[in-house]
C-alpha cells in the first residue's frame, strides 16, 4: 500500500477548501495556489521515480482487499499524465495572475481551479469504474462553475450548451455503470477485466462498451464534439487553457483505460468503432480549424484534431502506436496549455480575436511571435519538438497494423493544422497593421510563463529517447492488461 498515491487528490481538496474562506484577500489565495501547485508537482515527480523503480503502485481505501472496497492505482500511464497536468495546470494558475481579472479571482476563482485539479487527478488514479464516475463529476461541476464565471452573454449561452451535453453524456455513463455492473457484478477496474475474460466480451458486453464508448467520447471530443467550438470559445484565455489542456484529456484518458484493460477482449469490434471515430475527428477537426478566421475557434478545432490522433493511436493497438498514443498525449497537454496561453496574449496585444483585424504584431512582440512558430511547428511533429517521436510512432504503429488509411488522414491532418497555425502567424504577426493601432499592453508575465511551457515542449522532444524510458513502461501494462490485474489483485 502507498499513501502516495491519493496526495494529489487531498492536496487540491485542502487548497480549495481553505480558499473558500479566504474570499477577499486574492494575493493569499495566489500564494496559496502557488505553494500548493508546486507541491503537487514534487510529490508527482516522486511518485513516477517510485513506480519506475518499484513497479504498478495500489493503495486500499479502509483496507478492503479488492475487488470489495475503494483503490487507487498508480501505474506509469497515469502517473505521467499527473505529472504533465501538475506542470500543465501550475503554468495556467501563473498566468491566470494576470489575465483572469479582479473580479473573477474574488469569486472563487481559484478555489474552483483546485476542485476541478481533484477531478483531474482523482479520474487518473481510481481503480474503480463509479469512482471514476464521481471524479468526473467534480471535475465537470467546476467546470460548469469556470466556464460561466463573469456572467457575460456569450457565458450564459455557451455554459447551457455545455451544462445539458455533459449532463446527458453523465446520466449515460451512469446507466452504463449499472448495466456492467448487472453483468458481471463488479466495478473494481482490475476484476471487471478478469471477469469479462472469464464470460467472453460479445452480446450484451460490446453493447455496453460502445455505450461506454458514448459517454466518453462525448466528454473527450471524440468525433462528437458539436459542442466544444463554441463552449471553448466563451470564456477568459487561462480557462480556456485548463479546459483545452485537461478536460478532453481526461475523457481520452478513460477511452484508453477502459478498451485496453476491461472491454480488451473483442479489439476488432471496440477498436473499429475507435478508428472510424477518430478519422471523421482528424479529417472534421483540420476542416474546422483551417476554416474560420477568429482566433478561439481555430484553437479549438486544432484540440480536436488531437483527439482523433490519439484515438487513432489506441485503434491501432499495437506497441509502437500505444506508446505514441501515451507519448502524444503528454505532449498535447504541454502544446494546447501552450497554444491557449499564447492566443490569449495575441488577443490581448490586438485588442480583438479576428484574424482580418491583427496585423504587425510582430514589431512590437517579437517573442510573442516566434513563440507561436514555434508553438506550429511543434504541433505539427515537426523536429526538434515534443509532437515528433508521438506522432512517428503512432504512424509506424498504424502502418504495422495496416491502417494506411488511417496514417495517410493522420499526416493529413498534421499539414493542416500547420497551415491553419502558420495562417494565424502570418496574418496577426505579418499582415497590414489596422488603421487604429491598439496601445501597447505588457504582456512580459503571460509571455514568461509561454516561454516556460515552450521550453518543456523543446525539452521532452530533445530528451525523446529519455522520456520514453517510462512511455514504453505505461505502454507495456496498457498492451498487457495482466499486468494491471496481478498488481491490483495480487494474484
Amino acid at each position: 500500500m502507498n499513501n502516495l498515491l491519493v496526495m494529489p487528490i487531498l492536496i487540491p481538496l485542502c487548497t480549495a477548501v481553505i480558499l473558500m474562506f479566504l474570499k477577499e484577500k486574492v494575493l493569499l489565495q495566489r500564494w496559496i495556489s502557488v505553494f500548493s501547485g508546486i507541491l503537487n508537482l514534487v510529490l508527482a515527480c516522486v511518485l513516477v521515480t517510485r513506480i519506475h523503480k518499484e513497479g504498478i503502485q495500489t493503495l486500499q481505501m479502509g483496507g478492503w482487499t479488492p475487488p470489495y472496497g475503494i483503490v487507487f492505482v498508480g501505474d506509469m500511464f497515469a502517473a505521467l499524465l499527473v505529472l504533465t497536468a501538475s506542470a500543465v495546470s501550475l503554468g495556467i494558475l501563473l498566468y491566470s495572475f494576470t489575465s483572469i481579472g479582479a473580479e473573477r479571482e474574488r469569486f472563487y476563482y481559484y478555489t474552483f481551479f483546485h476542485f476541478l485539479l481533484v477531478g483531474v487527478y482523482g479520474s487518473f488514479l481510481t481503480g474503480d469504474i463509479f469512482n471514476l464516475f464521481v471524479f468526473f463529476e467534480v471535475m465537470l461541476i467546476s467546470s460548469y462553475a469556470l466556464i460561466s464565471l463573469g456572467g457575460t452573454k456569450l457565458q450564459l449561452r455557451e455554459t447551457s450548451k455545455y451544462l445539458l451535453i455533459n449532463i446527458v453524456s453523465s446520466t449515460l455513463f451512469v446507466a452504463a455503470v449499472a448495466y456492467l455492473y448487472a453483468a458481471v457484478g463488479t466495478l473494481n477496474m482490475a476484476h471487471l477485466s478478469q471477469r469479462i475474460h472469464e464470460a467472453g466480451q460479445g452480446g450484451v458486453l460490446n453493447v455496453i462498451a460502445v455505450l461506454f464508448l458514448i459517454v466518453f467520447a462525448l466528454k473527450a471530443g471524440l468525433f462528437l464534439f458539436f459542442w466544444l467550438p463554441g463552449s471553448y470559445s466563451a470564456p477568459p484565455a487561462a480557462i480556456r487553457a485548463l479546459f483545452g489542456a485537461l478536460l478532453t484529456k481526461v475523457g481520452l484518458y478513460a477511452i484508453i483505460r477502459t478498451f485496453t484493460l476491461i472491454f480488451a477482449e473483442d479489439p476488432d469490434f471496440t477498436n473499429g468503432w475507435i478508428a472510424s471515430m477518430a478519422a471523421a475527428t482528424m479529417i472534421l477537426g483540420a476542416l474546422g480549424a483551417v476554416a474560420y478566421n477568429d482566433i478561439p475557434r481555430i484553437l479549438n478545432y486544432n484540440v480536436i484534431v488531437s483527439v482523433g490522433f490519439v484515438a487513432f493511436g489506441l485503434s491501432a493497438g499495437t506497441p509502437d502506436a500505444l506508446d505514441g498514443a501515451v507519448f502524444y498525449l503528454m505532449h498535447d497537454m504541454l502544446g494546447k496549455a501552450l497554444m491557449f496561453v499564447l492566443g490569449g496574449l495575441m488577443i490581448a496585444a490586438a485588442g480583438t480575436d479576428r484574424l482580418e483585424r491583427m496585423g504587425g504584431l510582430i514589431r512590437r512582440y517579437p517573442l510573442l511571435g516566434w513563440s507561436f512558430f514555434a508553438l506550429a511547428l511543434a504541433l505539427a511533429g515537426i523536429p526538434p519538438f515534443s509532437g515528433f517521436p508521438g506522432k512517428v510512432l503512432i504512424i509506424r504503429g498504424g502502418l504495422d497494423a495496416g491502417m494506411l488509411t488511417l496514417s495517410l488522414i493522420g499526416l493529413g491532418s498534421s499539414l493542416l493544422v500547420l497551415y491553419s497555425l502558420i495562417k494565424v502567424f502570418r496574418l496577426a504577426f505579418w499582415g497590414n497593421m489596422p488603421d487604429t493601432e491598439p496601445p501597447k499592453v505588457n504582456l512580459k508575465s503571460g509571455t514568461a510563463v509561454a516561454v516556460g511551457l515552450l521550453v518543456l515542449v523543446i525539452l521532452m522532444g530533445l530528451g525523446a529517447e529519455r522520456v520514453n524510458t517510462y512511455v514504453s513502461q505505461a505502454g507495456e501494462v496498457l498492451g498487457s492488461p495482466r499486468l494491471y490485474i496481478e498488481a491490483v489483485l495480487k494474484e
